[in-house]
Parts: structure tokens; sequence; C-alpha cells
């Protein structure tokens, strides 16, 4: 099934190759000033980090470990049928990690 005219589906689409660079589009073309003015406009959003969140982002200091031996006992439980999900303690998990975020989406007073 063909809708519409088939001489007109790439009119007005930007092109690209390796051989001329990037395509040109309006959003950017803009001149050198208008794109530090866009560049220097105030945050409109603000952005709260959870604890972990900040701790990964700001590289704490201790290593991180990488168990290759656990990973794989787990595949190999996957791949047997043996592995057991505790959904128990998925459950905590994500009851605490909403209540860390409520916590920090509460305004204080």
């Amino acid at each position: 099934m063909t809708i519409g005219s088939t001489s007109n589906k790439t009119q007005g689409l930007p092109v690209a190759s390796a051989a001329t660079g990037p395509a040109v589009t309006p959003a950017n073309t803009r001149s050198s000033g208008e794109a530090a003015a866009v560049a220097s406009t105030e945050p409109s959003a603000q952005v709260a980090l959870s604890s972990t969140a900040a701790s990964l982002r700001s590289g704490s200091t201790s290593p991180v470990e990488f168990d290759s031996a656990k990973v794989e006992r787990i595949s190999q439980a996957i791949e047997n049928g043996d592995f057991k999900i505790d959904a128990g303690a998925i459950a905590d998990k994500l009851i605490a990690n909403a209540a860390e975020l409520l916590n920090k989406s509460t305004p204080e007073s």
C-alpha cells in the first residue's frame, strides 16, 4: 500500500555522509552569537541524586569489586534452572529505595 507521492519522500530531510560531514539542519545552523545565547540560558530543571547515585558519581574511594566466581555460579544456576529469586529481598530493596526517594522529595520546613 502506498500513500502519497514517492518523489517527495526525501525532500527536506538532512543528508550526511562521511565525505560531507554532519547533516545540516535548521537546528544546527545557528550563528555563533545565537549558539552562545542558547548556551548561557539558565537551567530550568533541578535534579536531586539519591545517596547511591551521588556516591557513584563522586567516584567513591572504595574500589569496585567484581566477583567473577559469583557471576559464574549464578550463570550456571540460571542455565541449570536452579536459580532461585528471593522476592522478599527484592521487595525490601524496592521499598527502601522508594522511602529514600520520598524522604528526599519532601520539602524541609
